[in-house]
Formats: C-alpha cells, structure tokens, sequence
C-alpha cells in the first residue's frame, strides 16, 4: 500500500519507528514531515502535504504524527476528500475505518506509546469500511457516506 506519512518535531522520534515497521511490511513509504529535528516542519505544512497526496492519488492512506495528534486532523481535515481521525485506541483505530471510512489516522506522540501506536496503525490500514457489518448496517452508512459527500460538495464549493 502506498502509504503518506508526517509529524512535526514533537511526532517525530514517534514517526520514524512507525515508517521503520511500515517499509518492514513492505508498505511504500513517503515522508513529507519533519525528517530531522534541527529542521522541523509545522503541522500548518505537513498536514497539507499529506493530505493533498491522498486527493492526487499518490497515496491510499495517511499517518500524521504530532503531540496530541490534534493539530495534524485539524488541518489534514481543511481539505475535500481528507476524514482524518485523531485515534488513541485500537478500536478507535478500527471503527474511524469501518464506520467513518478516514483516511487518515492521527496519533499524539505525547499521549500513545509506541507498542500501542503500531496497533493502532496495523488495524487501520487492515480495517475496511463497513468491514463485518450486516447489510443494513451497510446500508446505512454507505448512505451517510454519500451524505456526508453531498455536504462536503456544497461546503468546498466556491
């Protein structure tokens, strides 16, 4: 999977484990945030940088990494097509996927530890959306997923 990955300086010992298991499992890996501390790169730049690549198609899937993981969603979310969740669970990392379909996960290096971050990152990019619903369940959020398109059209419409 072609995956977008960032964080700002206080993300980034955080991302760098990441990114290190990510391209062990052979994911195709593209840092556009902080890739030394002495040159760190805000959250107001990465986030863009990730998310405009998940719009371009250059990536399925972003991981952005900052210390409460706030910043990251706050902007990545500024951009149509971009549902970034900020996530601090395994099944937060699982339902922001079956039930919101994000497409970006966002982790505070402040408040997850490393062992539960690679959890979290390993579930929601195995985890589809609607993933072992039954099929009204299926139904339903498909039609709040169009919904919520519908709204973002009218909203990024200018």
């Amino acid at each position: 999977m072609k995956i977008v990955i960032g964080s700002d300086k206080a993300g980034f010992q955080l991302k760098e484990r990441i990114k290190k298991l990510l391209t062990e499992q052979g994911h195709a890996v593209n840092d556009v945030g902080t890739v030394d501390t002495d040159h760190p790169r805000p959250h107001t730049v990465t986030a863009p940088a990730a998310a405009k690549e998940i719009m371009k198609g250059e990536a399925e899937k972003g991981i952005l990494i900052c210390g409460t993981g706030m910043g990251m969603s706050i902007v990545a979310n500024k951009h149509k097509g971009i549902y970034a969740a900020v996530v601090e669970s395994v099944y937060a990392a699982e339902y922001c996927r079956k039930i919101n379909d994000a497409n970006i996960l966002c982790i505070g290096a402040f408040i997850v530890g490393e062992t539960m971050a690679a959890e979290m990152v390993n579930t929601f990019l195995n985890t589809g959306f609607v993933q072992d619903f039954p099929q009204w369940r299926v139904e339903f959020l498909q039609g709040q997923n169009e919904t919520l398109r519908n709204y973002e059209e009218k909203q990024f419409a200018d």
